[in-house]
């Protein structure tokens, strides 16, 4: 009887650390993330793309093409490994605008950046950082990191239009990601991980797919270290 005294006063004790721990995680998950001040730089506005041809990118040309002054990522085969089209300079605090189109399929597309070109996950232009997904899902995706983002993807939902142009603004200042479609703000987000964030290039997605696609870009322009602490196409 003694013994079996002791066993359940030993389950009751283990019980109670996971329940502690537990406990511990869900107070993490609750904490506020750190702040970090934007990052000082010159200030400069830049158009990413001179709507003629592939000029201060990498690019895959069996993808990616230049249509009447428009970006167009096309596909008639299986993806296995998303790919990007990437600006061969690298950003870290930044404003773009961007106006994107999803033609065919209903796979998302999305920008990438705060990360690198990531060449041993199966495609020599495929990407380790974060993305801003448009349209369908729409929401943030941590690629090869975290996956799924916890940003809200539902006010985006509201004024995205799946098979139309939509306009896009990125401010990324310090860890914080502000995104506006179509001049509502939908994400205003903190990474609690900053350590991850990393100068990196812009990239512009064709997904992995098994069915044909084709995505539009275009109007690119680009601020970095933007003097304006806010969205500038909000309404």
């Amino acid at each position: 009887m003694k013994s079996r005294h002791v066993s359940m006063y030993v389950v009751a004790a283990i019980l109670s650390l996971i329940a502690s721990g537990v406990s511990g995680v869900a107070a993490d998950d609750k904490k506020e993330p750190p702040v970090v001040p934007p990052r000082q730089g010159t200030s400069e506005t830049i158009q990413l793309f001179n709507g003629k041809d592939f000029k201060g990118w990498v690019v895959d040309p069996e993808l990616w093409t230049v249509v009447d002054g428009v970006i167009v990522a096309k596909s008639t085969e299986p993806i296995k490994v998303s790919t990007y089209l990437l600006t061969k300079r690298k950003f870290s605090d930044f404003r773009l605008t961007a106006t994107v189109k999803l033609v065919q399929s209903e796979m998302h597309s999305g920008i990438s950046f705060w990360g690198r070109m990531a060449p041993e996950k199966g495609d020599p232009h495929t990407y380790a950082g974060h993305l801003v997904m448009f349209p369908s899902g729409w929401g943030m995706y941590d690629l090869f990191g975290r996956n799924g983002l916890p940003v809200d993807a539902a006010p985006a939902k509201k004024v995205g239009k799946q098979h139309d142009w939509n306009e896009i603004e990125i401010l990324a200042q310090g860890n914080r990601i502000r995104v506006a479609v179509n001049g509502s703000q939908v994400i205003d987000w903190r990474d609690p991980e900053p350590d991850r964030i990393q100068e990196g290039p812009i990239g512009l997605q064709l997904h992995s797919n098994t069915v044909p696609q084709e995505i539009q870009f275009k109007d690119l322009k680009l601020t970095t270290f933007p003097p304006e602490d806010k969205l500038l196409t909000v309404k």
